[in-house]
């Protein structure tokens, strides 16, 4: 049997499946609605947040639960309880993705950075379009070396990854290393460029 954290269902975001998750994405989700909707004073933004997560932790009986229908759901109760300004305000942000670029170097083969930046921004369209603004990206180093076909890393290796963290700055806001992962936040203008 799988065992969730904090028994959440996975959270199904495009193509990929989100565990572990904190819930703060739908506490902001909610509370841009009330601003968008006039009623930055909502009362009770906290008992309406907490109901959707107790409904996640407590009642959901699905495993894996599509973005689209968790916000079908929130805006359903919104609705039921009479917040119907919030529920047409609602726009679905969605939790942290993390992104494996060893995979899209794989997809890529070697030699092929062109192929490797447009699989990654093709992706980040995908998730940007589901609400998805915190994105992290895991396997650098693995997928630098897929893409030059070496095992060692070199000047040749570091001066692909300056490359594709100044390919991230570009389509994002200031992309960060976090130990091994970078994380990129992306709004809804970043990647209306390319």
């Amino acid at each position: 049997m799988i065992s969730f954290a904090r028994n959440l269902p996975a959270i199904q975001v495009g193509q990929h499946h989100v565990t572990g998750y904190d819930t703060a994405w739908i506490h902001q989700a909610l509370t841009e609605a009330a601003h968008r909707a006039g009623q930055s004073q909502l009362p009770f933004i906290e008992e309406i947040y907490e109901g959707v997560v107790d409904y996640l932790e407590c009642k959901c009986p699905l495993r894996l639960l599509k973005l689209e229908d968790l916000y079908l759901r929130i805006e359903h109760m919104l609705k039921k309880i009479g917040c119907e300004p919030v529920a047409q305000a609602l726009r679905p942000l969605a939790p942290p993705v993390t992104i494996s670029l060893e995979y899209a170097a794989l997809k890529a083969h070697h030699g092929f950075e062109l192929a490797f930046y447009n699989e990654l921004l093709k992706e980040l369209r995908v998730l940007q379009k589901a609400g998805v603004q915190n994105v992290y990206f895991s396997q650098v180093r693995e997928s630098v070396c897929i893409l030059l076909q070496t095992t060692h890393w070199d000047t040749q290796c570091q001066q692909l990854e300056d490359e594709l963290l100044h390919f991230l700055a570009k389509v994002g806001t200031k992309p960060t290393r976090q130990g091994s992962r970078i994380r990129l936040v992306i709004t809804k203008h970043s990647l209306t460029e390319y």
